[in-house]
Parts: structure tokens; sequence; C-alpha cells
């Protein structure tokens, strides 16, 4: 199996023990900003340690960063937070799997801001696979035991912070490549982990001044929860690093086609952990999703 194949397939795994434990976190012990932090506050930490040591195993000297470097960087972790505020409420308002299968629209997302803001071409067959997804957007959209008109449904809490996670998900994965991409090594785990240092670093600071100003007592909070917290931060940190590596290695299409594989693990997560239960057409909307999501990697 090559590198970034099982980067990509551990990225997922890890992603999903970390929303899962999130989701534990958002049920009565932090708020949706203090969930989020959690993420940030133990992982920045860990993703220093792994660096450093991968700094002293290989000697290899610290990398200028420049400018760009910065941008593209920061661009990546302020709409990462965003994206994770978004999942995180949206586990409040459906189950994991769902919550999960919406982050998941970012790949579909990604396409429709470069057309609508680069120009890019999507063929034919992009655009068909992209209607696909509407389709199981417009399924999942429909909350379970609540009757709402269609426009009533897309309108609904619930589809704005799922598709709004996907869309901030696609910029960041975006900002993270052209920033590991940024620094010069030939190392391709050395980008990625100084890359998840200096991001994980900055949305610790960003998010501990938020929450002091915004939600006092927050920070506090995060540290008492801190025997399932940690795991978050570790668990995060793993996954952002696989993540990393991967699209260093390789081109984001193919990334995101094997980590499609993030569908099965929420889906076991939340039939055998959560004990939710899932309808027959969240099932079918999941699944043109999927589909939709596959089709147009497979034909950009």
């Amino acid at each position: 199996m090559e590198l970034w194949i099982f980067a990509s397939v551990a990225a997922a795994f890890f992603q999903t023990i970390r929303f899962m434990l999130q989701k534990v976190l958002s049920i009565g012990v932090l708020s949706t900003a203090g969930s989020t932090f959690a993420r940030f506050a133990y992982a920045a930490p860990a993703a220093l340690l792994v660096t450093a040591a991968l700094f002293w195993f290989t000697g290899a000297p610290l990398p200028y960063l420049n400018g760009w470097f910065w941008v593209y960087a920061w661009l990546g972790a302020v709409t990462q937070i965003l994206a994770t505020v978004c999942v995180v409420a949206l586990f409040r308002q459906r189950n994991f799997a769902v919550g999960i299968t919406f982050k998941k629209t970012e790949v579909i997302q990604t396409a429709i801001v470069g057309v609508a803001l680069f120009g890019a071409e999507v063929s034919l067959a992009g655009w068909g696979a992209i209607l696909i997804g509407l389709i199981g957007v417009l399924l999942l959209s429909r909350t379970p035991g609540i009757e709402r008109g269609l426009w009533e449904s897309l309108r609904s809490r619930a589809t704005v912070l799922g598709l709004s996670s996907g869309l901030f998900f696609a910029f960041s994965a975006t900002g993270y490549r052209a920033a590991s991409l940024e620094i010069d090594s030939d190392d391709a785990l050395l980008r990625a982990a100084v890359t998840l240092t200096c991001v994980t670093a900055s949305q610790f600071v960003a998010m501990a001044l938020w929450l002091r100003w915004r939600e006092p007592g927050q920070v506090t909070a995060v540290w008492r929860a801190r025997r399932v917290a940690v795991w978050v931060g570790l668990t995060s940190m793993a996954g952002s690093l696989g993540w990393f590596l991967a699209f260093t290695l390789q081109t984001a299409a193919y990334v995101q086609a094997v980590g499609q594989i993030e569908l099965i693990f929420s889906l076991m997560a939340s039939v055998l952990f959560f004990k939710e239960r899932v309808t027959a057409r969240e099932l079918i909307g999941m699944g043109f999703l999927a589909a939709s999501i596959l089709t147009f990697i497979l034909v950009i």
C-alpha cells in the first residue's frame, strides 16, 4: 500500500474518533465553541512535540516560512475553526452519520466555488455528479419526524450548518495544501508537521482569546474535561498529520476519494456507539451523496 493511501485511511479513522469525542463533549459538558477549542488546545502541544522530534532525528534545519505560507496557513486555520464549530453544532441537530455526510460535501463545493470565483471548468459528467449530490442533500435535509416543505427543509438549521461546514472545510484543505507547498523541503512529512504545528498553535491562541472574551469559564471547563478532551487533541493531531502528509504526497482529488471511507466509519459509529437510528431516507441520501462525490472525483 502506498504511503499516501495509508495516511488517508488512518486520517479518516482518527478524524471519525475525534468527531465522536467532540459529540460526547458537546452534550452537556462543553459549549459548541468549547468543544471546538478542546481540539486545538490539546493538539497544539502534541504537534509541537512531534515536529521537534522530527527535526531532532533528521537533523534538518528550521525552514524559512515566507509571507504566503502564513497567508495560506491562517486561511486554513480560520476556516477550519468555523467548519468544526458548524459540525459540532450539527451533532446537536442530527445523528452522527448524517453530520459527517453533510461535511463530506466539501469535495463538490470546492468545485462550485472554483467555477463561481475563478472561472474553473467542470465537465458535463462533473455537473451530473453534482446533480446526484443535490438529490442526496434534498433527501438528507428532511429531519425525521418533522414535516416541512422543501424550501423550509433546505433552510433548516441542520442543512445550513452541514453545507456550511463542507464549504469551510473545502477552503481549509486548499489553504493547508498551498501552505505546505510553500516550505522549501523535500521531506513531505516534515513539511506536513511544520504546517500542522503553525496552524494548531495559531488556532489555540485565537480560540483561547475568543473564549475568554465571549464565553468566560469555557477555557477552565475544557481543562476540567481533560480526561476526554486530551484524546480529542491527540486524535485531531494524528488525523491532521495524516491529511497533511497525504495532500503533500498526492493530488487532493485522489486523497479525497480514499477519504470517503470516513462515511463507513461514521455510519458504524452512529449505529454501534451512539445507538442512533438511521432512517431509510437518510441511508438513501447518504448513498446518493457518496456516489456523487466518488463520481465527481473520478471525472475531474
